[in-house]
């Protein structure tokens, strides 16, 4: 987390699993916020996607504020995790809710998995930004996976030896 502008120590972010109500809000969360606005995506099938019973989903809270949430396959891509879907409240990005989900989520899969893969859209340079300074890197490109003229870049980063 960033120091508040008054100097005073950051609010500490607490990760969970999801509870009930969080997916609606998550749900709501991605379908008004970008990547997913330009991919298309609406409250209904942003709703199907929270509702996975296979899905790893945990939510981070400031106080007793909804922060964000991150939303992982156990084994996505060739057996290894896959972060799916990370999305911040307006009001907390550029906080660190971002990094500290994603470490979370490195730490919750460390023990049983080797990689992490994830993908982020060409047109979100602030995301792969992020992913860059926490170590992923990009291993492949699906152009035009979902918009024309765009490419999903698929990212990998090893959590083990």
């Amino acid at each position: 987390m960033t120091t508040p502008a008054d100097g005073s120590a950051p609010p500490p972010v607490v990760i969970h699993d999801v509870a009930p109500g969080d997916r609606e809000w998550a749900a709501h969360l991605m379908a008004t916020s970008d990547p997913w606005i330009t991919l298309g995506r609406n409250d209904a099938s942003c709703r199907l996607v929270l509702h996975n019973p296979d899905a790893a989903i945990f939510v981070a809270r400031i106080g007793t504020e909804r922060a964000g949430f991150v939303l992982c396959h156990r084994r996505g891509v060739v057996g290894s995790p896959y972060l799916a879907t990370i999305a911040v409240e307006p009001r907390w990005r550029s906080h660190g809710v971002g990094r500290e989900l994603i470490a979370f989520v490195e730490d919750y899969f460390r023990p049983d998995a080797r990689h992490l893969f994830l993908c982020v859209s060409s047109f979100n340079p602030r995301a792969r930004a992020l992913y860059e300074r926490l170590g992923f890197t990009q291993v492949g490109e699906l152009p035009e996976y979902f918009v024309a003229g765009a490419s999903e870049i698929l990212m990998h980063k090893r959590l083990r030896a």
